[in-house]
């Protein structure tokens, strides 16, 4: 049986924050995927892969990182990929591949609360994108606290920070 494998791309945001080891104070740091931790607490019956793009915080992406995420989701074989990003500026992230990447379903999810944290959402979130990932045309969507909509139609609460 030949599979379609999903492409999980971290880019950092909250989802991927953790307590720093190194350093004092309440600051944090962007180590291993997320995505990754959540997928091997369930192991799931489909193939995929994990793939860094970048460490960072949402509002700390540049034009340059998106370049380098539209290269990357270009040259995957994979036209399924989800990708975890900050939640500040994930629609502007979905505008770029929106405009440059063809012929993919591509999901950018992630959490108010980092995936370490008992509370987070992260693992809901990205249970969403992948239950979604195989109905869905082409194209860029978002999924964020049980919504899954194409980016343009995708709306945030600034009082809450929601997406609906």
């Amino acid at each position: 049986m030949n599979k379609a494998k999903l492409t999980l791309i971290q880019t950092g945001g909250t989802i991927d924050k953790d307590y720093p080891h190194q350093t004092k104070g309440w600051a944090f740091e962007i180590g291993e995927p997320a995505s990754k931790r959540i997928l091997d607490k369930i192991g799931p019956s489909f193939d995929y892969e994990f793939i860094t793009a970048f460490r960072k915080d949402s509002l700390e992406i540049d034009i340059h990182d998106r370049e380098k995420l539209i290269s990357l989701s270009n040259k995957l074989k994979s036209t399924k990929i989800i990708i975890t990003h900050g939640t500040d500026t994930m629609r502007e992230t979905a505008l770029s591949l929106h405009e440059a990447v063809t012929g993919k379903i591509i999901i950018i999810t992630g959490a108010m609360l980092p995936e370490k944290f008992t509370e987070s959402d992260a693992a809901f979130n990205l249970g969403t994108a992948i239950g979604a990932i195989n109905f869905l045309n082409p194209g860029v969507y978002i999924a964020m606290h049980g919504v899954v909509k194409p980016f343009q139609e995708m709306k945030r609460d600034m009082e809450t920070g929601n997406y609906y």
